[in-house]
Parts: structure tokens; C-alpha cells; sequence
């Protein structure tokens, strides 16, 4: 049976809610939640005495506390291409993730809310099922795949991506990122590479961001997995993969909290429809709605 924040806390919901027990109850539920240990204590303790200073006391009152306050962490922001500029968008997160399948969702997204010339970067040369992956995700959507042989150097071939789209006049370049986070040192010097020959090529006309993709799923090492990319190359923006069948989802407040970085998608399913810009209403209807 999935654990579910929403049932903990329909069963807390269900008794008392101005009592010791009850908060320290909502503290342990937050930590399973994947909010954190520390944060969950701060959470719980805030909520504790703004329901004392306001008499909040019935389950409304308390669940509209905790919806507010977890959403006063949260950075909701799509990132919209410059039509006016060649950008460039990073996509980072560990194997598993969901980045390059998040990848192909971006460019049908983008496609459709009319952004013309979409190029895709197969830079995850580590793995040939993640090239082929992103070749057939291109044939799909009817959009140009720059690629190497598998074990090719990653930075060429984001380079040769770049470097191509400025020359065709295309708009926008989404490129794939190895993530084999067991050996970080590879990793980080890997995309600081990456991230010198995007600025150097790209140069100052181009929008340059880089989105790190998150597992729902992936806990407390969420956290862990966003500090080494940030502190690697700097995280402008996170998408949250398979919302739809992680009920924890917590690690995303932990994150906006600890590094202030926004939230552009959430991914909630397997087609390519299924990324939601910006989020925040989904989110937390996500992890409270229902109760």
C-alpha cells in the first residue's frame, strides 16, 4: 500500500487538533512526508502557535494553516523562452529521473505554445538507451536530434547542438545531461564543462537555464541530489516527475526552502501532456486536496 500524506492526515484530522499529541503527530507525518526532520519541527511548531493566536481549532482551520504555510516556500515560474533569442535549456537529474522522457515533454509543451525551431541534445552519451531514447522522442515530435556515438564527448555534442541552432536561426536548444551521481566528481566536472561551452558559445544574447529533474519518490536524497547540481553549476529551475504515483512528494518544500529554487513543472503522468506549467494549486491539491 502507498503511504499517503493525505490519510496521515485525515487520521490526525480525525481527533483533536489543539493537543501536544497532535502536532508532534504532524511533525512525524512531515518528516515520512520527505519535508525533513528539521524543517517538519518548524513547520509544526509555526502552525501550533498561529492556530493559538488565531483559535484555529476545527480541521478546517488547521488544514487552511498548513496549505498556507507550505506554500509560503514555494516558487511557482514557468520558463518561457526568449522569442527574440537562441536559448538554451539544460536539462539535469540523476539516471532514473525521468529527464529524458521530461525532455520530450518540454518540447511538445514549448511546441505548442508556438516556440519555433526546437532542437534536441542527446549530451547523455554515457548511456545508448538514453541517445536512442531521445532520437526516437524526436522522430515523434517532428524535431531535428543532434547526437553522437555512445562514449562521445557530451560537451561536443551540446556544443555542436548550440553551435547549429545559431547558425539555422532555431530558437530553442533542450539538452540532455548524464547523471551518474554515484561518481559525483566525474559528474560535477562534467557539466562544468558543459556549462563553460554553452556560456562561451552561446555568449550573452542567449537565455541560458539549466532545470534539474526530481524524482517525487526519491526522498530526503532529493535534497542531496539538488545540492550537488546546484552547487555544480547553479539550478535555475525544478521539475517534480511522477506526481501522479509518488504521495510523498514533501522534498520539493525542503528544496524551495534550503536552496530558493522555483518550480516550473510537475510532471503527473506518462503522455506527453501530462506536464504542468507552473503548478502550485496542483501541488498542494496534490499532497492536501481530499482531506
Amino acid at each position: 500500500m502507498i503511504w499517503s500524506l493525505k490519510e496521515k492526515l485525515k487520521e490526525l484530522l480525525g481527533g483533536k487538533t489543539d493537543t501536544a499529541e497532535f502536532f508532534e503527530g504532524l511533525e512525524d507525518t512531515l518528516i515520512e512526508a520527505d519535508v525533513g526532520a528539521g524543517l517538519a519541527v518548524k513547520i509544526a511548531s509555526e502552525l501550533r502557535d498561529q492556530a493559538k493566536k488565531d483559535g484555529a481549532k476545527t480541521r478546517e482551520a488547521i488544514l487552511a494553516l498548513l496549505r498556507q504555510r507550505l506554500g509560503e516556500d514555494l516558487s511557482f515560474e514557468v520558463l518561457r523562452p526568449d522569442p527574440g533569442a537562441l536559448n538554451v535549456f539544460l536539462v539535469l537529474g540523476v539516471n532514473g529521473a525521468g529527464k529524458t522522457t521530461t525532455i520530450a515533454k518540454l518540447a511538445e509543451y514549448y511546441r505548442r505554445a508556438g516556440v519555433k525551431g526546437i532542437v534536441l541534445a542527446a549530451g547523455d552519451t554515457f548511456r545508448a538507451g538514453a541517445i536512442g531514447q531521445l532520437e526516437l522522442h524526436g522522430k515523434r515530435l517532428g524535431l531535428r536530434v543532434v547526437s553522437q556515438d555512445p562514449g562521445a564527448d557530451p560537451g561536443a555534442v551540446i556544443f555542436d547542438a548550440v553551435q547549429s541552432a545559431a547558425a539555422r536561426g532555431e530558437n530553442l536548444v533542450l539538452a540532455d545531461t548524464a547523471g551518474r551521481l554515484h561518481n559525483k566528481e566525474n559528474l560535477v566536472r562534467e557539466l562544468q564543462k558543459i556549462d563553460k561551452i554553452i556560456k562561451n558559445k552561446a555568449g550573452g544574447g542567449a537565455c541560458y537555464r539549466k532545470i534539474l529533474v526530481i524524482d517525487a519518490g526519491t526522498g530526503q536524497n532529493g535534497l542531496a541530489q539538488a545540492k550537488v547540481f546546484h552547487e555544480a553549476v547553479g539550478v535555475d529551475s525544478l521539475i517534480l516527475t511522477k506526481f501522479d504515483g509518488a504521495a510523498r512528494g514533501g522534498i520539493l518544500v525542503a528544496i524551495a526552502r534550503e536552496l530558493g529554487i522555483p518550480v516550473s513543472f510537475l510532471g503527473v503522468g506518462e503522455k506527453m501532456s501530462d506536464l504542468i506549467p507552473g503548478g502550485r494549486e496542483e501541488y498542494l491539491e496534490g499532497i492536501l486536496g481530499g482531506i
